[in-house]
């Protein structure tokens, strides 16, 4: 199968090379405020607003005469970013996203460029386009041997600045193998997690993953620096401690940002590679977020990239990632017998069934719902057997979006009554 991946690398650019960097980015940046005025303009007037094929249209007019610098970048940033701001306005009207914003030069996300066209890989060399050779700091092979044996095509390159250090992260379409079928045992092998913020997640097999948290541990030094460097005076002729005061800042904010995606690809890797199927709940993480008093919590823990991942990883290695819907009782039902009983506060961590009796951890019960769940979807005449994508994809693994709406009165007696098909043709009874 064919999937776009990306292999991201630091750069060890000359000044030379820094500076043509720091231009397209920038160029790219103004491009894209460029358009977004225009596109402001067209909306409060009631005009259509503009595609990315009309702005680059009129931005080869203006350029000519107001923008004498657009011979030393590339042509591909500014076309790129026509296109971001017209994905962007397409996602606002479809109701996804806000309505687009002005790119800022020290917002991290706003430090980057993309950029098409010609681009070779040497073991230790990147070529972009009128930006030449950039030496990497680390070496090339995997993705070099990918495309010598032309199982790798590189579709673009995005240059990013995160404080002082640049990368290039090239977007490739790549020939994987088609992943076998995972096989599955048994009704252990369809795991639910829970995530949480007591515990990043609970497996129902007992497992509990600890979140590192990184911002939250980090957070007092990230106030002290951020109180530096409101009483750094902008600008000085005779000091730059401004600028080292930004650096300081934008280092520690990288660090945190490093260690929150290293923690997520380590996890979602583990559980792609051990668990043959996994039930995951779906949830609201942006109207989650909007509490006040928990908002930064959730998203230090990063629930959304979590998801994201395992989603494309499940169908690189061939396993069943099933989606539980939001409505799904996970919390607030016994796992024992079934009973339902009301929403659960977040300060009661234990969950105590009324009707059988059962005492265990809240978390723990909605994993081992899950995973009832994850059994009834199997198991059921609607289901999807192990091994193949619940979405209809024959290749192999995949993500099943939503699941069977029924009655899950003793989810689990019900899931033994029922056969376990297995791939290979067996019954588990």
């Amino acid at each position: 199968m064919r999937v776009i991946q990306a292999f991201r690398f630091e750069l060890a650019p000359s000044r030379e090379a820094r500076i043509a960097l720091a231009k397209h980015v920038g160029a790219a940046r103004f491009a894209y405020n460029w358009g977004l005025t225009r596109c402001l303009e067209a909306k409060e007037r009631g005009k259509q607003i503009p595609s990315a094929v009309n702005l680059h249209k009129d931005w080869n007019k203006w350029k000519r005469e107001n923008a004498p610098w657009w011979v030393e970048v590339s042509k591909c940033a500014p076309q790129e970013a026509f296109r971001d701001l017209e994905r962007a306005v397409r996602n606002w009207r479809q109701g996804r996203a806000n309505f687009p914003r002005v790119k800022r030069k020290k917002a991290l996300a706003d430090n980057k460029a993309r950029l098409t066209g010609h681009i070779r890989v040497t073991p230790r060399h990147v070529q972009l386009p009128r930006i030449g050779k950039v030496r990497t700091k680390e070496r090339t092979d995997k993705l070099l041997e990918l495309l010598q044996s032309e199982k790798a095509r590189i579709l673009s390159a995005t240059i990013s600045r995160e404080a002082d250090r640049w990368f290039v992260s090239l977007t490739c379409e790549v020939e994987r193998p088609d992943p076998e079928p995972r096989e599955v045992q048994g009704p252990e092998d369809v795991v639910g997690i829970d995530v949480g913020l007591k515990a990043f997640a609970v497996l129902s097999d007992g497992t509990r993953i600890e979140a590192p948290k990184p911002l939250e541990k980090a957070l007092r030094l990230l106030k002290r620096r951020s109180k530096q460097l409101s009483r750094k005076q902008k600008r000085t002729v005779f000091s730059r401690n401004y600028e080292k005061a930004v650096l300081r800042l934008a280092r520690l904010h990288r660090r945190i940002r490093n260690i929150r995606q290293d923690f997520l690809h380590k996890v979602t890797t583990e559980l792609a590679t051990a668990k043959p199927v996994l039930v995951v709940e779906d949830l609201n993480v942006r109207g989650l977020a909007r509490n006040g008093s928990l908002s930064r919590a959730m998203l230090d823990v990063g629930w959304g990239a979590f998801r994201r991942m395992l989603e494309y990883k499940y169908a690189w290695y061939g396993a069943v990632l099933l989606i539980a819907p939001r409505n799904f009782p996970s919390t607030k039902r016994c796992s024992g017998c079934g009973w339902v009983g009301p929403a659960l506060p977040l300060s009661q961590r234990v969950f105590h069934c009324e009707a059988c009796g059962l005492e265990v951890d809240r978390d723990l019960n909605a994993a081992c719902n899950l995973s009832a769940y994850g059994l009834t979807h199997l198991t059921g005449p609607t289901g999807s057997s192990p091994g193949s994508d619940a979405c209809g994809d024959p290749s192999g693994g995949g993500t099943a979006r939503e699941g069977r709406s029924t009655s899950y009165g003793s989810m689990k007696q019900e899931a033994a009554r029922h056969e376990f098909h297995l791939s290979g043709g067996r019954t588990v009874k």
